[in-house]
């Protein structure tokens, strides 16, 4: 299986509204340290699991699964393996805004 290709792409480049991160790691332990935005993230988990820091809670995200962080939450998830993690993070916004808590 080859690896996918990977391009984060921010909306005002292809005239949208959304910017999008393609997100693929075949490491466990890996992910974003943490960080929040000034608007709503969306989390397409396409194949493998995560561990999810969002707000103060925990929670596991596997494929088929969908995981929503508010506007201003810190937010960071980990790699779990031992499969590939494959997911679609969408951001609202037409450009990445982001601030590193950690």
């Amino acid at each position: 299986m080859t690896e996918p290709a990977t391009r984060d792409v921010e909306g005002y480049e292809v005239g949208s509204g959304v910017s999008v991160i393609r997100e693929y790691t075949t490491e466990p332990g890996t992910g974003p340290r943490l960080h929040q935005h000034p608007y709503r993230e969306t989390f397409v988990v396409q194949r493998g699991r995560a561990l999810f820091t969002i707000g103060g809670e925990q929670r596991e995200g596997a494929a088929g699964e969908v995981l929503v962080v508010p506007p201003n939450t810190p937010h960071k998830f980990v790699s779990l393996g031992p499969e590939p993690y494959e997911a679609v993070h969408i951001h609202e916004n037409d450009r990445f805004v982001t601030e590193w808590l950690e």
